[in-house]
């Protein structure tokens, strides 16, 4: 819902129209409620309590992938963590909106951590001493339970997170995505849109057509919405022995097309980030909680990630 035609999502009956809140288009909307109650239309009250919450966090970076199993939530780990560890005079934090798979507190190895709520709101879990994290997973009895909600509740836990989780003073807002173009995506970047300071996307994919079908997708949804797209990370790229260093193509490109991510990324005119091999330390780090680009600081997977990480910085600075 927007009361500007040209920052509306497609089909969206307008705010002054009669179905406005009531349409099929509608269903999913963060502001669905508003539209079609009494009250003023156009106004979701919380667009201003997100404004006020995020006004000392400079940069907001949205992780997204078109489809599932593509490595995003690995990354969303390892990107924060090596930004905090090249930046030791800055601040970090990381939101877990995946809702109904919520991997952080386990990647960070933090599950079973509580969080607690005072006058200032719901204070984060530190992993380092500049890096910081929300997730549901925090919120839940068991790591077994399953979130079983409807869009309009999705909707209203993802504000509640951006409105009240005292996150004080912020680089860089590091925020987790699940994969598609659905509810989450389109209430986050309403909100972020309006917060204020410098935000912008980055979409994670594979190297298979199966994979890139899907991130175009997710680069049109984009585009579609104004989300800002800082660029594309190529994840999975090939396997990198830990002890010979012989590299392996696990998903090689199709006989007469080579280097197919980078190809899509100017067909679609949008910056290549960069490729992150297979470490199977990686894996054992993130199951187990540890941190891997300190762990394993001669991998060429954390070589690739510091150069990605300064890649994006450039977006920022």
């Amino acid at each position: 819902m927007s009361d500007n035609p040209e920052n509306a999502p497609e089909h969206c009956p307008g705010t002054k129209s009669d179905d406005a809140g009531k349409a099929s288009a509608c269903a999913g909307c963060p502001n669905q409620q508003i539209c079609s109650s009494g009250q003023p239309k156009g106004v979701d009250p919380g667009i201003e309590l997100v404004k006020n919450r995020l006004v000392d966090v400079k940069n907001k970076l949205m992780i997204l992938s078109g489809k599932g199993g593509v490595g995003k939530s690995s990354l969303t780990n390892l990107i924060s963590r090596t930004f905090a560890h090249m930046n030791n005079n800055e601040n970090f934090g990381v939101l877990d909106i995946d809702i109904c798979g919520p991997s952080q507190p386990r990647m960070f190895g933090v599950i079973g951590e509580q969080v607690h709520q005072s006058g200032s709101g719901w204070s984060p879990v530190f992993i380092e001493d500049n890096l910081s994290l929300m997730s549901i997973g925090f919120l839940l009895d068991t790591p077994d339970d399953a979130i079983i909600w409807r869009g309009p509740k999705k909707n209203g836990m993802i504000r509640q997170f951006l409105s009240e989780v005292d996150w004080g003073t912020l680089d860089y807002l590091i925020i987790d995505s699940p994969p598609g173009t659905s509810d989450e995506h389109l209430s986050v970047s309403t909100y972020l849109s309006t917060s204020g300071g410098s935000w912008g996307a980055v979409l994670i994919s594979t190297p298979q057509e199966v994979s890139l079908l899907d991130v175009r997708k997710q680069i049109s949804f984009c585009k579609k919405m104004n989300i800002p797209i800082i660029g594309v990370i190529e994840n999975m790229s090939s396997f990198v022995c830990p002890k010979c260093s012989t590299e392996s193509k696990i998903f090689p490109s199709n006989s007469d097309v080579q280097n197919s991510t980078q190809i899509m990324c100017k067909e679609m005119n949008v910056e290549f980030l960069g490729s992150v091999p297979l470490d199977p330390r990686l894996t054992r780090c993130c199951d187990e909680g540890k941190n891997f680009v300190t762990e394993c600081e001669d991998s060429t997977a954390v070589i690739a990630l510091k150069q990605i990480v300064e890649n994006i910085k450039k977006h920022f600075n």
